[in-house]
């Protein structure tokens, strides 16, 4: 018998094919809540929906590996060295993104290592905790109804000047990302208008700033891509 025909049986003998079917199914399950969770109640910007359809893939992928993995240590450190020589480039524009990442890989984690009552116990409470959180410190980002996104891109490099003239005309207003360009900056505001007459005023007033600005209202955050 060859060396992998007898790895093939150990893993075999070692694997529990009820138990891993289980705890993919409360990962995939898991993944999916979390999901959900992310996309009704999560602040970042971008496109949670689009964002968050990443996140049933890696749970199971993660926990696929850690199951492969966890019965022999070659295969362990193998898994290191191939690692080592990969290269992820992931554009992280929130530090919320990188958080539910590290939840669903804990999941995968968990998962993979036979404890899936761990990883419900820990994720149903960490999003208790989450959405109490939310409401204690009094965040309305996840009620966005009725607010606007603007993308503003000029060569007018006054910050204040630019902050002053969208909030004389918005209800609300929140600076939400600033790039600096080489010819002037990049901007991202929430805001609210009571009408589409603060709308137009504002639209006056920015194409006022400079010949070079343009500028896009997108109804609804969540869709923003």
């Amino acid at each position: 018998m060859g060396e992998f025909e007898k790895y093939l049986t150990d893993f075999t003998n070692t694997v529990d094919v009820q138990g891993f079917l289980f705890n993919l199914f409360v990962a995939a399950l898991l993944g999916t809540i979390l999901r959900i969770f992310y996309v009704r109640y999560g602040n970042s910007v971008s496109n949670r929906a689009r964002f968050a359809s990443n996140f049933l893939p890696l749970a199971l992928t993660t926990m696929l590996i850690i199951t492969i993995v966890k019965s022999s240590i070659a295969l362990s450190l193998g898994l290191v060295g191939a690692l080592s020589i990969v290269r992820f480039r992931a554009a992280i524009k929130d530090p919320e993104e990188l958080t539910y990442l590290f939840l669903v890989i804990g999941i995968g984690l968990s998962c993979g290592a036979g404890e899936p009552i761990i990883a419900v116990m820990a994720i149903c409470l960490i999003l208790v905790l989450i959405y109490v959180n939310n409401i204690f410190i009094g965040k309305k980002s996840f009620k966005s109804e009725d607010k606007l996104y603007l993308n503003l891109n000029t060569d007018v490099d006054d910050l204040n000047k630019i902050n002053t003239l969208v909030t004389k005309h918005m209800s609300y207003v929140e600076l939400k990302r600033m790039d600096k360009l080489m010819t002037g900056l990049d901007l991202s505001f929430i805001c609210k208008a009571k009408d589409i007459n603060q709308i137009s005023l504002l639209k006056d007033e920015l194409s006022q700033l400079s010949p070079q600005t343009t500028f896009s209202f997108i109804d609804q955050p969540d869709l923003i891509v």
